[in-house]
């Protein structure tokens, strides 16, 4: 029993450090800031997830794993939160989003008029 939950939780620690790596990659990649956002804000809460789970297989039922869980609640909490404040100090800013195509024709929520610079 004690090799299945050590191979489980391989598993599980490969996979989150090849999400976060997927994440590196998107924010080098990516051709301008929203795009980057989205990349790094989303690979990074699954291959931190990911990584938490493993280590709490690894740990056992023990006040580590406590631990775990309630980092891996924060990290859920803060990530999507900060990259929201991000994108609108981006959008404060004036960046704006490369759209192929704008469906809301050009007004960015909290804007009173079209501007699309």
């Amino acid at each position: 029993m004690a090799l299945v939950v050590d191979i489980l939780s391989w598993i599980f620690l490969v996979a989150g450090g090849l999400f976060c790596i997927v994440g590196m990659t998107g924010i080098v990649r990516m051709p301008h800031l929203f795009a980057r956002l989205h990349a790094a804000s989303v690979t990074d809460t699954l291959g931190a997830g990911f990584i938490v789970i493993g280590l709490v297989l690894q740990a056992g039922l023990t006040l580590v794993t406590a631990k775990l869980i309630i980092i891996m609640g924060l990290i859920l909490l803060t990530s999507p939160v900060a990259t929201h404040a991000l994108a609108q100090a981006a959008l404060h800013a004036g960046y704006r989003p490369e759209l192929a195509h704008d469906e809301t024709g050009g007004r960015i929520a909290g804007e009173d008029g079209p501007s699309n610079s």
